[in-house]
Protein backbone atom coordinates (compact mmCIF):
# COMPACT_ATOMS: atom_id res chain seq x y z
CA UNK A 1 0.00 0.00 0.00
CA UNK A 2 1.51 3.49 -0.90
CA UNK A 3 2.63 5.36 2.29
CA UNK A 4 -0.72 8.13 2.77
CA UNK A 5 -3.38 6.39 2.22
CA UNK A 6 -5.70 4.73 4.06
CA UNK A 7 -5.88 1.26 5.13
CA UNK A 8 -8.48 -1.36 4.07
CA UNK A 9 -11.27 -2.41 6.26
CA UNK A 10 -9.72 -5.77 6.44
CA UNK A 11 -6.12 -4.48 7.59
CA UNK A 12 -7.88 -2.62 10.30
CA UNK A 13 -9.68 -5.32 11.52
CA UNK A 14 -6.46 -7.51 11.90
CA UNK A 15 -4.61 -4.73 13.17
CA UNK A 16 -7.68 -4.29 15.86
CA UNK A 17 -6.97 -8.06 16.81
CA UNK A 18 -3.62 -7.66 16.75
CA UNK A 19 -4.09 -4.54 19.37
CA UNK A 20 -6.40 -6.96 21.40
CA UNK A 21 -3.94 -9.41 21.42
CA UNK A 22 -1.03 -7.54 22.93
CA UNK A 23 -3.52 -5.62 25.18
CA UNK A 24 -4.41 -9.43 27.35
CA UNK A 25 -0.29 -9.93 26.95
CA UNK A 26 0.63 -7.04 28.66
CA UNK A 27 -2.45 -7.37 31.14
CA UNK A 28 -1.04 -11.19 31.99
CA UNK A 29 2.49 -10.06 32.14
CA UNK A 30 1.23 -7.92 34.86
CA UNK A 31 -0.49 -10.50 36.95
CA UNK A 32 1.85 -12.54 36.70
CA UNK A 33 4.32 -9.95 37.67
CA UNK A 34 1.82 -9.43 40.98
CA UNK A 35 1.69 -12.95 41.39
CA UNK A 36 5.86 -13.95 41.69
CA UNK A 37 6.40 -10.88 43.48
CA UNK A 38 6.56 -12.36 46.95
CA UNK A 39 8.70 -14.80 45.94
CA UNK A 40 10.92 -12.74 43.65
CA UNK A 41 11.45 -10.05 46.53
CA UNK A 42 12.56 -12.89 49.22
CA UNK A 43 15.33 -13.67 46.54
CA UNK A 44 16.73 -10.71 45.48
CA UNK A 45 16.39 -8.88 48.67
CA UNK A 46 19.43 -11.07 49.59
CA UNK A 47 21.70 -10.40 46.82
CA UNK A 48 23.06 -6.72 47.66
CA UNK A 49 22.69 -3.87 50.29
CA UNK A 50 22.40 -1.16 48.57
CA UNK A 51 19.09 0.23 49.89
CA UNK A 52 18.89 3.99 50.68
CA UNK A 53 18.43 5.47 54.29
CA UNK A 54 15.52 6.88 53.23
CA UNK A 55 12.57 7.13 49.92
CA UNK A 56 13.48 9.84 47.48
CA UNK A 57 11.40 10.03 44.07
CA UNK A 58 13.23 10.32 41.30
CA UNK A 59 11.00 12.29 38.72
CA UNK A 60 11.31 11.56 34.78
CA UNK A 61 7.74 14.19 34.93
CA UNK A 62 7.32 16.65 33.16
CA UNK A 63 10.43 16.90 30.86
CA UNK A 64 10.60 14.41 27.20
CA UNK A 65 14.23 13.74 28.80
CA UNK A 66 14.94 10.77 31.52
CA UNK A 67 17.41 11.49 34.22
CA UNK A 68 20.24 8.96 34.05
CA UNK A 69 19.81 8.05 37.83
CA UNK A 70 17.61 5.78 37.94
CA UNK A 71 14.48 4.48 40.79
CA UNK A 72 16.31 3.45 44.38
CA UNK A 73 16.72 -0.16 44.64
CA UNK A 74 13.67 -2.10 45.55
CA UNK A 75 11.23 0.97 45.02
CA UNK A 76 8.18 0.98 43.46
CA UNK A 77 7.83 4.74 42.35
CA UNK A 78 4.39 5.87 40.28
CA UNK A 79 4.40 8.90 37.33
CA UNK A 80 0.73 9.84 36.49
CA UNK A 81 -0.68 12.64 34.34
CA UNK A 82 -2.70 14.42 32.44
CA UNK A 83 -2.26 15.96 28.90
CA UNK A 84 -3.65 18.27 26.19
CA UNK A 85 -1.91 19.62 22.70
CA UNK A 86 -2.85 20.81 19.37
CA UNK A 87 -0.61 18.96 17.09
CA UNK A 88 -1.99 20.62 14.05
CA UNK A 89 -4.40 22.99 13.05
CA UNK A 90 -8.04 21.64 13.45
CA UNK A 91 -6.78 18.88 15.74
CA UNK A 92 -6.38 17.92 19.81
CA UNK A 93 -5.62 15.20 21.56
CA UNK A 94 -6.40 14.48 25.76
CA UNK A 95 -5.02 11.47 27.46
CA UNK A 96 -4.13 10.25 31.06
CA UNK A 97 -1.21 8.33 31.15
CA UNK A 98 1.84 7.65 33.26
CA UNK A 99 4.89 5.47 34.12
CA UNK A 100 5.73 2.40 36.85
CA UNK A 101 8.90 2.35 37.64
CA UNK A 102 10.63 -0.51 39.65
CA UNK A 103 14.42 -0.37 41.04
CA UNK A 104 15.21 -4.23 40.24
CA UNK A 105 18.86 -4.05 40.81
CA UNK A 106 20.90 -1.44 42.45
CA UNK A 107 22.06 0.35 38.76
CA UNK A 108 18.77 -1.16 37.24
CA UNK A 109 15.30 -0.12 36.98
CA UNK A 110 12.48 -1.78 34.77
CA UNK A 111 9.85 0.59 33.40
CA UNK A 112 6.46 0.44 32.05
CA UNK A 113 4.88 3.62 30.35
CA UNK A 114 1.27 3.68 29.44
CA UNK A 115 -1.49 5.68 28.09
CA UNK A 116 -4.18 4.71 29.91
CA UNK A 117 -6.39 6.80 28.15
CA UNK A 118 -6.50 8.65 24.73
CA UNK A 119 -8.75 10.92 22.96
CA UNK A 120 -8.31 12.77 19.01
CA UNK A 121 -10.96 15.20 17.92
CA UNK A 122 -9.98 16.31 14.52
CA UNK A 123 -12.97 16.79 11.43
CA UNK A 124 -14.15 13.32 11.68
CA UNK A 125 -15.08 13.33 15.04
CA UNK A 126 -14.27 12.39 18.57
CA UNK A 127 -12.08 8.94 19.18
CA UNK A 128 -11.16 7.29 22.19
CA UNK A 129 -8.90 4.71 22.73
CA UNK A 130 -6.68 3.11 25.17
CA UNK A 131 -2.73 4.32 23.92
CA UNK A 132 0.03 2.15 23.61
CA UNK A 133 2.83 0.47 26.24
CA UNK A 134 6.24 0.43 26.02
CA UNK A 135 8.61 -1.77 28.14
CA UNK A 136 12.15 -1.84 28.87
CA UNK A 137 15.03 -1.38 31.15
CA UNK A 138 17.08 1.51 32.49
CA UNK A 139 20.57 0.70 33.29
CA UNK A 140 23.29 3.15 35.16
CA UNK A 141 27.14 2.57 34.44
CA UNK A 142 28.48 5.21 36.29
CA UNK A 143 27.12 7.30 39.04
CA UNK A 144 28.17 10.72 39.06
CA UNK A 145 31.14 12.23 40.28
CA UNK A 146 32.79 15.25 40.35
CA UNK A 147 34.53 15.17 36.75
CA UNK A 148 31.81 13.03 35.14
CA UNK A 149 28.31 12.73 35.04
CA UNK A 150 25.98 10.08 35.76
CA UNK A 151 25.58 7.55 32.77
CA UNK A 152 22.91 5.29 32.03
CA UNK A 153 21.68 3.50 28.94
CA UNK A 154 18.23 2.57 28.07
CA UNK A 155 16.17 0.22 25.43
CA UNK A 156 12.14 -0.13 25.89
CA UNK A 157 10.12 -1.93 23.07
CA UNK A 158 6.34 -0.74 22.36
CA UNK A 159 3.14 -2.76 22.40
CA UNK A 160 0.73 -1.81 20.69
CA UNK A 161 -2.51 -1.20 22.23
CA UNK A 162 -4.01 2.28 20.51
CA UNK A 163 -7.25 1.77 18.33
CA UNK A 164 -6.11 1.73 14.94
CA UNK A 165 -9.16 2.14 13.49
CA UNK A 166 -9.42 5.30 14.40
CA UNK A 167 -6.06 6.39 13.68
CA UNK A 168 -5.05 6.37 16.97
CA UNK A 169 -2.74 3.78 16.86
CA UNK A 170 -0.01 1.88 14.00
CA UNK A 171 -0.51 -1.06 15.23
CA UNK A 172 3.07 -1.99 14.76
CA UNK A 173 6.10 -2.18 17.56
CA UNK A 174 8.46 -0.29 17.92
CA UNK A 175 11.85 0.32 19.57
CA UNK A 176 14.06 2.89 20.84
CA UNK A 177 17.35 2.87 22.72
CA UNK A 178 19.39 5.81 24.49
CA UNK A 179 21.97 7.29 25.71
CA UNK A 180 21.90 9.39 28.99
CA UNK A 181 23.76 11.50 30.74
CA UNK A 182 22.60 13.94 34.02
CA UNK A 183 25.09 15.95 35.87
CA UNK A 184 24.91 18.95 38.93
CA UNK A 185 26.77 21.87 37.73
CA UNK A 186 26.63 25.29 39.67
CA UNK A 187 22.96 24.31 41.33
CA UNK A 188 21.66 23.65 38.18
CA UNK A 189 20.74 19.86 37.45
CA UNK A 190 21.14 18.89 33.47
CA UNK A 191 19.69 15.75 32.10
CA UNK A 192 21.46 15.22 28.35
CA UNK A 193 19.55 12.30 26.32
CA UNK A 194 20.24 10.60 22.83
CA UNK A 195 17.91 8.46 21.53
CA UNK A 196 17.62 6.40 18.07
CA UNK A 197 13.97 5.00 17.36
CA UNK A 198 12.66 2.30 15.40
CA UNK A 199 9.57 3.09 14.03
CA UNK A 200 7.49 0.32 12.20
CA UNK A 201 5.84 1.18 8.86
CA UNK A 202 2.13 1.07 8.51
CA UNK A 203 1.41 0.20 4.90
CA UNK A 204 4.92 -2.09 4.54
CA UNK A 205 7.38 -4.28 6.35
CA UNK A 206 10.34 -2.68 8.03
CA UNK A 207 11.36 0.29 10.39
CA UNK A 208 11.48 4.14 9.59
CA UNK A 209 14.32 5.55 11.61
CA UNK A 210 15.25 8.68 13.70
CA UNK A 211 17.03 10.48 16.85
CA UNK A 212 16.12 12.28 18.99
CA UNK A 213 18.12 14.70 21.23
CA UNK A 214 17.17 16.20 24.45
CA UNK A 215 18.60 18.64 26.77
CA UNK A 216 16.56 19.26 30.40
CA UNK A 217 17.54 21.44 32.75
CA UNK A 218 16.20 22.57 36.35
CA UNK A 219 16.86 24.75 39.46
CA UNK A 220 15.21 25.08 43.01
CA UNK A 221 13.74 28.51 43.28
CA UNK A 222 12.94 28.82 47.20
CA UNK A 223 11.65 25.91 49.81
CA UNK A 224 9.77 22.80 47.38
CA UNK A 225 9.05 25.18 44.40
CA UNK A 226 11.51 24.16 41.12
CA UNK A 227 11.57 24.96 37.69
CA UNK A 228 12.15 23.40 34.59
CA UNK A 229 13.39 23.45 30.94
CA UNK A 230 13.60 21.85 28.10
CA UNK A 231 14.85 22.24 24.48
CA UNK A 232 14.41 19.07 22.26
CA UNK A 233 14.34 17.58 18.74
CA UNK A 234 13.45 15.16 16.19
CA UNK A 235 15.19 13.99 12.99
CA UNK A 236 13.04 13.04 9.68
CA UNK A 237 11.58 10.07 10.15
CA UNK A 238 9.73 9.64 6.97
CA UNK A 239 8.17 11.76 4.11
CA UNK A 240 5.39 12.37 5.78
CA UNK A 241 7.16 12.58 9.50
CA UNK A 242 9.69 15.73 9.42
CA UNK A 243 12.13 16.93 11.62
CA UNK A 244 11.15 19.33 14.37
CA UNK A 245 12.53 21.90 17.37
CA UNK A 246 10.30 22.27 20.57
CA UNK A 247 10.68 23.75 24.03
CA UNK A 248 9.08 23.17 27.09
CA UNK A 249 8.65 25.18 30.61
CA UNK A 250 7.27 23.88 34.04
CA UNK A 251 7.51 24.29 37.64
CA UNK A 252 7.32 21.57 40.19
CA UNK A 253 6.64 21.28 43.83
CA UNK A 254 7.91 18.85 46.25
CA UNK A 255 5.12 18.41 48.85
CA UNK A 256 7.50 16.09 51.03
CA UNK A 257 10.46 13.67 49.77
CA UNK A 258 8.11 10.95 48.25
CA UNK A 259 5.46 13.64 46.54
CA UNK A 260 6.51 15.77 43.78
CA UNK A 261 3.63 17.50 41.24
CA UNK A 262 4.14 19.42 38.24
CA UNK A 263 2.63 21.31 35.52
CA UNK A 264 3.67 23.73 32.33
CA UNK A 265 3.69 23.72 28.80
CA UNK A 266 5.21 22.60 25.10
CA UNK A 267 5.54 25.27 22.88
CA UNK A 268 6.92 24.38 19.37
CA UNK A 269 10.20 26.28 17.97
CA UNK A 270 9.43 24.70 14.20
CA UNK A 271 6.69 23.41 12.22
CA UNK A 272 6.37 19.59 12.43
CA UNK A 273 6.15 18.68 16.01
CA UNK A 274 3.83 19.52 19.25
CA UNK A 275 2.61 22.78 18.52
CA UNK A 276 1.10 23.41 21.57
CA UNK A 277 0.70 21.80 24.84
CA UNK A 278 -0.11 22.33 28.24
CA UNK A 279 0.38 18.91 31.27
CA UNK A 280 -0.34 18.59 34.83
CA UNK A 281 1.01 15.45 36.83
CA UNK A 282 2.47 14.16 40.14
CA UNK A 283 5.50 11.52 40.90
CA UNK A 284 5.11 9.23 43.97
CA UNK A 285 7.23 6.78 45.38
CA UNK A 286 4.88 3.98 46.47
CA UNK A 287 7.39 2.34 48.85
CA UNK A 288 10.21 -0.03 49.07
CA UNK A 289 9.02 -3.90 48.43
CA UNK A 290 12.15 -5.68 49.36
CA UNK A 291 11.91 -7.50 52.58
CA UNK A 292 15.26 -6.29 53.68
CA UNK A 293 14.28 -2.28 53.52
CA UNK A 294 11.46 -3.60 56.35
CA UNK A 295 14.35 -5.80 58.29
CA UNK A 296 16.21 -2.23 58.32
CA UNK A 297 13.02 -0.16 59.41
CA UNK A 298 12.29 -2.19 61.90
CA UNK A 299 15.73 -2.26 63.59
CA UNK A 300 15.93 1.17 63.57
CA UNK A 301 18.73 1.00 61.12
CA UNK A 302 17.42 4.09 58.88
CA UNK A 303 15.46 7.11 59.83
Amino acid sequence: MPPGTSPTRATKTIRSRHAASWRQRVALLVVSMIVSAPAWAQWIGKQTACYANSIVANPNRPTVANPADITQYGVLELEYGWDRSWPEEGVHQTSLGGLLKFGLLCDLEFRWTTTSFLSQTDATGTHRSFGDNWLGPQVRVHRQTKQWPTLAFSYAAKISSASTEDGLGTGRVDHSLGFLASKDIAGVHFDFNATHYWIGRESASGFDQNDQLNLAFSHSIRGGLGFTGEFYGDTQLNRTTSRFVSSLWALTYTINPRLVMDGGFEGGLTSGGPQRRVFAGFTYSIGNVYPGWRRRRSSGSSP
